[in-house]
C-alpha cells in the first residue's frame, strides 16, 4: 500500500526498526546491503562506494565524475526497490528521492547523545570516548551526505511526516505508530497515483542512464522531467552536434513520447577536472 523511507542517526536503532516493522506490516526490508549491491550491479565501483555512501565526499571526490555517476545509481536503485511497493527503505537519500510520491511516508528516528553513546558502548564494547567519536563522524558524514547530494539539511525535521525518538519510545510502541499512520495517510488513490509518478520517474531516470552510461554522451549534470507524452532534457553540454545525439537516441528508444531539449550549450565546458 505504502513506500516508507526512514532516515536516522546511528544507534537509533533504524534497522532494528525497519525490521521489527516489516514483520508487523508484511512490508519487505530493502536495507543498505541490498542497495549497494544493485548500485554495483549497475555498473559503479564497488571499490568507490565508500567515498560516497551516506558522507560528505572529500574534495577531490566531490569534484570527480564518479559523485553524478554514483548518484544516478543510487536513484536508480532506490526507484527501482520502490517499484515493488509495500516496502521500507533506509537512508541514502531515499526519502529525498521519493518525496513527491502521494504513496509515500517518511520517517526520522532520534535519540539523545548520550543514550547513543551507552548503545554503541554496549553493542561495540567501545569506551565513552570511542562512542563518542562515533557518534560524531557519523552526524557530520549523514548531514554531509544529504547536503552534498541534496541540499538537504537533515536537521530540518519539518521535511518528516514523523519524527521519533528510540530513546524514549520502545520498538514496539515506535512500530504501533508508524503502522497506525500508514493506515490512515495512505488510500487507493494516493497509491495508484504513487505508483504512476514512480514509472513516470524511472523512465527519466533510465534515459539519464541509458545517454550517460550505454551511449556516454558528455552532458553534465543530465536530469529528465516528464509532462504528460513530453519529456524534457536539462544539463550542460559542449556542442549542439551532442544535444541533437541525445535527442535522437532519446526519440528511438521512447518513440511513444515527444523529447525535448532544454539543455545549455557552453563551449569548453569542464564540471571536472582534467
Amino acid at each position: 500500500m505504502a513506500i516508507l523511507t526512514v532516515s536516522r542517526q546511528v544507534a537509533s536503532l533504524g534497522d532494528e526498526i525497519c525490521a521489527a516493522l516489516a514483520n508487523k506490516i508484511g512490508y519487505r526490508f530493502i536495507c543498505r546491503r541490498d542497495i549497494e549491491k544493485r548500485i554495483v550491479e549497475l555498473g559503479f565501483p564497488a571499490e568507490k562506494i565508500a567515498k560516497y555512501d551516506e558522507r560528505k565526499p572529500g574534495f577531490f571526490a566531490s569534484l570527480a565524475k564518479n559523485r553524478d555517476e554514483y548518484l544516478d545509481c543510487l536513484q536508480t536503485a532506490i526507484l527501482e526497490a520502490a517499484s515493488d511497493n509495500n516496502c521500507i527503505l533506509i537512508g541514502r537519500g531515499a526519502s529525498i528521492i521519493l518525496k513527491s510520491l502521494p504513496n509515500h511516508i517518511s520517517c526520522r528516528f532520534i535519540s539523545e547523545d548520550s543514550i547513543r553513546i551507552k548503545r554503541l558502548m554496549a553493542e561495540k564494547n567501545w569506551d565513552e570516548k570511542a562512542a563518542l567519536k562515533r557518534v560524531a563522524e557519523s552526524d557530520a558524514n549523514r548531514a554531509g551526505f544529504y547536503k552534498s547530494f541534496f541540499n538537504f539539511d537533515i536537521k530540518d525535521y519539518s521535511q518528516f511526516h514523523l519524527v521519533l525518538n528510540s530513546g524514549l519510545l520502545d520498538i514496539d510502541a515506535i512500530t504501533e505508530i508508524i503502522a497506525q499512520g500508514l493506515s490512515r495517510l495512505i488510500t487507493e488513490e494516493k497509491e495508484y497515483a504513487g505508483m504512476k509518478l514512480l514509472d513516470e520517474l524511472l523512465i527519466c531516470q533510465r534515459i539519464v542512464n541509458m545517454l550517460v552510461f550505454d551511449y556516454r554522451l558528455n552532458i553534465n549534470f543530465l536530469r529528465t522531467s516528464i509532462d504528460g507524452d513530453r519529456i524534457m532534457l536539462h544539463g550542460v553540454a559542449e556542442s549542439a552536434a551532442v544535444v541533437e545525439r541525445a535527442l535522437i537516441i532519446a526519440s528511438c528508444e521512447l518513440p511513444q513520447y515527444k523529447i525535448e531539449s532544454a539543455i545549455n550549450v557552453v563551449q569548453d565546458f569542464k564540471a571536472y577536472p582534467q
